[in-house]
């Protein structure tokens, strides 16, 4: 265990501070109609996009594919900040370096049947969200600048009508949920997103009312849904991602349930702790069991101590087991995303 711990950590403490001309042919699955509306009804061609520089991509897997769907991943936050600078620079190799290992720490769930794309994006440093909200605001809005960017040229681009899973971990969840707002108004890009896994960001009933296109997923094969969790301690009553006093939208990775209803840990496939490459360095099955709090909504886990898995960073506290979201329930995750595309793609058929 301890040695588990410091593979963890120093992957933390390297960066990976955790918070937070293509072409492809169509699938059969979605119809050349599909692709041709997406085209017309997409934001504006930004004609010199940055994003047309693959030194702006960690992953830009774009060549001709037998995989069925398209992936678009969000990095969660990796830069720390500094006095002068209070979102990531493009130009910053060692926090891209950092951004890279992180988001291949995820990578592996998603890849499988599907072509990869993750654009370095000007994400907040972790600083800012100890910030006035002023503060944090306009610095999040120049990061999702990038992310719309970035899958807007994607779109135009690449996708050819392919079914996208939206995917993100902390800052990169947040950055999933703005996407779906922003642009997946259109009916047609709608029946485009076999999912957007918005893992380790609050989700709230207030957006799902206020945004049609956002739908909090209620099973473990439904489609066109949001699937979101945060991981917590029995006792933890506020963190960072959701503040006392808000409750957020959660299913439960263990037993794909939405209300509290109790989670074996004999239920989980396999907790893997993966490194910067992406190699599981660890994995242990029937780690830990969960149930959602009917009152804050988040994730609670069982069967492990903060102890054994610190929060690590005094803006979490004690208990909030953000840092493991994805790797406590790594093989669940890996599962359902088959699932949810397969149901997708059935139903196309």
């Amino acid at each position: 265990m301890k040695k588990l711990l410091a593979i963890l950590l120093s992957a933390i403490l390297a960066g990976s501070v955790v918070l937070g001309g293509c072409s492809a042919q169509p699938q059969s699955s979605v119809s050349e109609t599909v692709a041709q509306t997406t085209q017309e009804t997409s934001a504006p061609f930004i004609e010199n996009s940055k994003y047309a520089d693959k030194e702006n991509w960690a992953y830009f897997e774009n060549e001709e594919s037998d995989k069925k769907a398209d992936v678009f991943f969000l990095c969660p936050t990796v830069y720390g900040g500094s006095q002068s600078e209070y979102n990531m620079s493009l130009d910053d190799e060692e926090t891209k370096e950092n951004f890279l290992g992180a988001t291949n720490m995820e990578k592996g769930i998603y890849d499988d049947e599907c072509r990869f794309f993750a654009p370095y994006y000007r994400q907040i440093g972790l600083a800012v969200y100890a910030m006035s909200e002023e503060v944090r605001t306009e610095c999040l809005e120049k990061a999702f600048e990038d992310v719309k960017e970035s899958f807007e040229y994607y779109m135009r681009n690449c996708n050819d009508g392919r079914p996208i899973i939206i995917a993100g971990f902390s800052q990169g969840a947040d950055m999933s949920i703005r996407l779906v707002k922003e642009c997946f108004g259109d009916e047609q890009r709608q029946k485009q997103l076999v999912a957007c896994y918005a893992i380790g960001w609050r989700f709230t009933e207030e957006e799902v009312n206020e945004y049609p296109q956002l739908k909090a997923a209620q099973g473990e094969s439904d489609t066109g849904v949001v699937i979101s969790f945060n991981s917590e301690a029995e006792s933890v009553s506020s963190s960072l991602m959701v503040p006392q006093g808000i409750k957020t939208l959660s299913i439960n990775p263990l037993n794909w349930k939405t209300d509290s209803t109790k989670a074996d840990k004999s239920e989980n496939l396999g907790a893997c702790f993966t490194d910067y490459s992406g190699n599981i360095t660890n994995e242990i099955e029937n780690l830990t069991g969960a149930y959602i709090d009917s009152e804050r909504g988040t994730l609670k886990v069982t069967d492990i101590s903060s102890e054994d898995y610190p929060s690590s960073l005094d803006i979490m506290g004690e208990g909030v087991y953000h840092i493991y979201d994805y790797q406590f329930f790594y093989r669940n995750l890996e599962k359902n995303v088959q699932t949810r595309l397969n149901a997708y793609l059935n139903a196309e058929s």
